[in-house]
């Protein structure tokens, strides 16, 4: 596929999702909220946190629910990016929801949306450099990162997405295998949000809504994705970074 190349403005602000129970992730999150789960030496929230500072991006809102107060606490002395918290403590809002709650933090372009556990190795060039300068603000309202299914770490699921030559996505089916899974990695346009439903909700009601109206894109990711779902994959992502680091 030929990489796209926008003259778009990239991103300065970012959401991070923050605010899950992270349940598979037990007994780890009896204690701790699962961003703050440490692999290789640092938690998962940092991994994005420090990916994003270093593409610039100036203003991170983090959304928190489970043990908000560690997170808080967590981030409380981090200047780049600057953190803004979005207090879900009272009702978790979904991955749409909380999106929407934050939106007034969130600057008036295009963001990018991160979930505070994915984690990767970059590739040749850093991937949310990649990301914004391929995001098209006139043909798409999402992009997401998609890394290959098959070289992915601690990832046994059957895949999310092909992708056409011209990045247009298609869905795999109910009993198909796609050779793409979505990295928990996006830009996303606001105007994916005008007529939002209000309260919680899932954010893939209105990437169906993009897909339905031609304007749901994807990037393959370069370089190597890992799914720390569970304890027991934090081992293989971390020997993966040893080994990357050789």
């Amino acid at each position: 596929m030929t990489e796209p190349t926008s003259a778009v403005a990239k991103p300065r602000c970012a959401m991070v999702l923050a605010a899950g129970l992270g349940t598979r992730m037990h007994p780890l999150t009896e204690r701790m909220p699962k961003p703050l789960v440490a692999v290789g030496g640092k938690p998962l929230l940092d991994h994005v946190l420090d990916r994003l500072a270093d593409a610039g991006v100036e203003r991170a809102v983090v959304n928190v629910h489970h043990m908000a107060d560690q997170i808080v606490e967590h981030v409380r002395g981090r200047r780049r990016p600057e953190i803004v918290i979005s207090d879900e403590r009272a009702a978790l809002l979904g991955t749409g929801g909380g999106v929407v709650k934050a939106l007034p933090a969130l600057g008036d372009g295009p963001f990018f949306h991160l979930n505070a556990d994915t984690i990767w190795i970059e590739g040749p060039r850093p991937n949310l450099a990649r990301l914004a300068g391929a995001f098209d603000p006139l043909r798409m309202d999402v992009l997401l990162l998609l890394a290959p299914r098959t070289t992915s770490i601690g990832y046994d699921g059957r895949g999310d997405f092909s992708i056409g030559s011209d990045g247009v996505l298609v869905r795999r089916g109910a009993r198909e295998s796609a050779p793409f899974v979505y990295a928990g990695v996006a830009v996303l346009s606001r105007d994916l949000f005008v007529d939002a439903p209000a309260g919680a909700f899932g954010l893939t009601q209105l990437f169906d809504r993009a897909e339905a109206e031609g304007r749901l894109r994807g990037l393959p990711l370069e370089g190597t994705w890992m799914h720390v779902g569970t304890p027991g994959a934090i081992g293989q992502a971390e020997a993966a970074i040893l080994e990357s680091a050789a």
